[in-house]
């Protein structure tokens, strides 16, 4: 499963695409975000990807969790969000 890393730069449209094109492919996304802009751009995305699976009776479930992630060396808390279908 490849994990989509947000930042506070990332588009929320290109992210949620990728979104839904995972969620189609697998029923299943992880996004990887650390700081409270990642984590903005991350929930915008996945209100805009509801948007995109929605007419097929696709809804979007979200389960968030902590991950640790080293960045420059430096171990750092980042928030995991785990994005699956529901029908």
């Amino acid at each position: 499963m490849e994990v989509l890393k947000i930042s506070s730069k990332s588009n929320p449209n290109s992210v949620a695409g990728a979104i839904a094109g995972l969620i189609k492919e697998e029923s299943k996304a992880e996004m990887q975000a650390i700081g409270a802009g990642a984590l903005n751009q991350a929930v915008k995305a996945v209100a805009i990807a509801r948007g995109f699976v929605a007419p097929s009776g696709v809804d979007l479930v979200c389960i968030p969790a902590f991950t640790e992630v080293e960045v420059e060396g430096e171990d750092r808390t980042g928030i995991r969000i785990i994005v699956e279908s529901r029908k």
